[in-house]
């Protein structure tokens, strides 16, 4: 992108009033909202939303959308769930899914909704507890008193708390969850226009997409109360209206150092463009052996071009000079303001220096950390590695555990661990054929680690023989080894048991140089960088987002691209006109057989100027009324800078229009039992669409 974006919130000072910022619900701009819309959001409303709002598995947003615990994300977000569910019999990523009943509708593997039912400032008892520490010192005691926190406030293993990280250390929040660990599918449509246009389309505008999913929380075995839920639009949304995303970007770098972005700039997203091009072309001829092959790894294929388009959009932004030079620009100017006052300079005015000397300091182990710590490319080694770490953590105090082994995060991480998601043994060896490949091609086939790992062995025979040995897709055993705790771990036998307990001290080693020596750093001194920007330009600025709840703004309305105006709202009649027969571009038969029933005049997909980053897909798009209007899927091409920095006049939020989701769900699904509940009274009575 070559257009400058000027940002207030890259000096530090409060956004104009640009539709910026992902906003938490204990800071958000209801003045600001006001000043340019004519509506003030108050208390009620805000709570309201939140608790309307949740977040879905480990990476989407969501929100209930009625008081029976149902619950409207994306089928991207839910696919998942929805192959896990499936068999090369019942393909419902293809065919779609529709539950005619509630006895059939059909619970996900290990899948969690969360919904934020409470917020608690705790900066104040952090920073007295880490005050005049630095290093280690500073890690472990920050680490002990986020663990006592979380363990504090977490009363049950339906409720989990969260210390939240904000404004890179300038704030911290305590997060209380309420947990809903039982999600059953209940709607899904098939894969063809939940993603059509595929890749090609992906980051796009205009857009045809019904990228939706329906499931349902449950408690005690039924469908759960959920008193806070969001109402349907009687209208949708229209040009020029106000709109709001409850959702759960995942990160934004907007507030990082010059240092910071560097490092990311020249060697972080460049490796990750070179990993994820590999990982295609793997996962790519995996699908070329056949049509099973194809099934198992869709999911997989997905996730993979999706960041790949992404993270291209992030280094795009990134080499961009002009844009560039504005957050040098910035950054000077916040430190000549810091140098200006003695006080603060003296408090505040080397934090810069250490955070670059940390980075250095991270590109000189980048290689083995990247390699060592993130585990070996198996869904069996994950589990392996898990087990073998909770046999030494579980022993230790609470407040000593690596972070995921403390008591208050125990029910989720055993909820994963003995999830029923099927394995599929073919994938697996070659996800760690690859994996182990590049880490002797990255370390050297003469490092100590490679050869620890490989010993006489090349990459895709070790991951033949401990895959196919492993005995670790049974939940039994899972369960015997986690209770049996380390005399458990040390007797085992299982392959994949021995390999993890192998190479698990060498991963803990690099992981604990990497906290100390670059993390902790890092997190100090961004704490002083985040305190000065406060002294500086006040506190009415918007944190970076971490992947928590957060409401951005914004209105319906198109843009200017490549000197034409795009428009802001697409009609679902124009969809068969892309309409081509062959992948991508191939509507299902459902929608070819109900075209003629259809209102080709139905909005289909919309964008807004909200800001949003990957993370919010799921979330409701709503107006003032606190009513659906829409359901984020995607941001265009301009969006994905959008981890550096915000340009309202082509940064867009793409969405599923509110009226194209019943329109579809009436005419095309026949799915009534999912239309009343979005619209109670509404529905007549129809026969269920047999091709679901």
């Amino acid at each position: 992108m070559k257009r400058l974006l000027i940002l207030a919130s890259l000096v530090g000072a409060a956004p104009a009033l640009a539709d910026e910022g992902m906003w938490t619900y204990n800071n958000f701009p209801a003045a600001k909202v006001k000043e340019k819309y004519g509506f003030e959001p108050n208390q009620e409303w805000l709570d309201k939303v939140r608790l309307a709002s949740a977040k879905f598995g480990g990476g989407c947003s969501s929100s209930f959308v009625s008081p029976d615990g149902l619950v409207m994300t994306n089928h991207h977000c839910a696919r998942g769930c929805i192959q896990q569910l499936s068999t090369a019999k019942k393909d419902f990523i293809a065919n779609g899914f529709y539950a005619k009943t509630q006895a059939e509708e059909l619970q996900c593997p290990a899948l969690e909704v969360s919904q934020l039912v409470e917020i608690t400032d705790v900066t104040a008892q952090l920073n007295t507890a880490t005050q005049g520490l630095t290093g280690k010192q500073y890690a472990d005691t920050l680490k002990a008193e986020m663990s006592k926190l979380e363990k504090a406030c977490t009363t049950g293993a339906d409720v989990r708390c969260d210390v939240v990280t904000l404004y890179q250390g300038g704030k911290y929040n305590l997060y209380k969850y309420q947990r809903f660990q039982d999600v059953r599918l209940v709607f899904a449509p098939e894969h063809a226009i939940a993603f059509f246009g595929g890749d090609p389309d992906n980051f796009e505008f205009p857009r045809y997409d019904l990228d939706v999913t329906f499931a349902r929380v449950y408690k005690d075995g039924k469908p759960a109360k959920t008193p806070n839920y969001f109402k349907w639009s009687d209208k949708g949304a229209k040009e020029g209206d106000l709109t709001f995303v409850p959702g759960h970007p995942g990160r934004t770098s907007r507030g990082l150092t010059v240092a910071q972005l560097e490092y990311l700039r020249d060697v972080g997203l460049p490796k990750q463009l070179f990993r994820l091009s590999e990982i295609r072309g793997m996962v790519t001829e995996f699908q070329n052996r056949g049509v099973e092959q194809k099934r198992i790894s869709n999911n997989l294929l997905f996730g993979v071009e999706n960041g790949l388009k992404a993270t291209k959009g992030k280094h795009e932004q990134l080499v961009d000079k002009a844009f560039f030079a504005q957050k040098v620009a910035a950054e000077q100017e916040l430190r000549r303001k810091v140098d200006a006052d003695p006080k603060m300079k003296a408090k505040y005015g080397a934090a810069w220096d250490e955070i670059a000397r940390a980075q250095d300091a991270f590109r000189n182990m980048r290689k083995e950390y990247d390699s060592i710590e993130p585990g070996l490319g198996s869904q069996l080694f994950n589990v392996a590695r898990t087990l073998v770490r909770a046999s030494d953590e579980l022993v230790k105090p609470d407040t000593e555990r690596l972070r995921g082994f403390n008591d208050a995060g125990l029910p989720g991480l055993k909820n994963q661990l003995m999830s029923k998601a099927p394995i599929y043994p073919e994938l697996e060896i070659a996800q760690m054929t690859f994996t182990l490949t590049k880490l002797r091609e990255e370390l050297g086939a003469d490092h100590a680690f490679v050869k620890k790992v490989l010993g006489k062995e090349s990459p895709a025979a070790l991951a033949t023989r401990v895959i196919k040995g492993s005995k670790l897709a049974d939940l039994k055993l899972r369960e015997q080894l986690f209770s049996g705790g380390k005399k458990a771990i040390e007797a085992s036998k299982d392959p994949m048991i021995q390999l993890a307990a192998l190479v698990d001290p060498d991963a803990r080693a690099i992981r604990k140089t990497y906290e100390e020596q670059v993390e902790a750093v890092i997190r100090k001194n961004s704490e002083l960088v985040a305190q000065a920007k406060f002294e500086v330009y006040g506190t009415g600025i918007y944190p970076d987002a971490t992947g928590t709840l957060r409401l951005s703004f914004g209105s319906v309305k198109g843009y200017m691209e490549d000197g034409k105006q795009v428009a802001p709202i697409t009609a679902m009649g124009d969809t068969f006109a892309r309409h081509t027969g062959e992948d991508p571009f191939a509507l299902p038969k459902s929608w070819l057989a109900a075209q003629k029933d259809l209102t080709a005049t139905t909005a289909m997909n919309f964008v807004s100027t909200n800001d949003i980053i990957g993370g919010n897909s799921g979330s409701p798009v709503i107006n003032k009324d606190a009513q659906v209007v829409g359901l984020v899927f995607d941001g265009n091409i301009q969006s994905l800078g959008g981890d550096y920095g915000f340009d309202e006049s082509v940064n867009r939020t793409v969405s599923v229009h509110s009226e194209a989701l019943i329109e579809a769900l009436k005419k095309i699904y026949k799915a009534d039992r999912v239309l009343e509940e979005l619209r109670p009274g509404s529905t007549p009575t129809v026969k269920a669409n047999p091709g679901l």
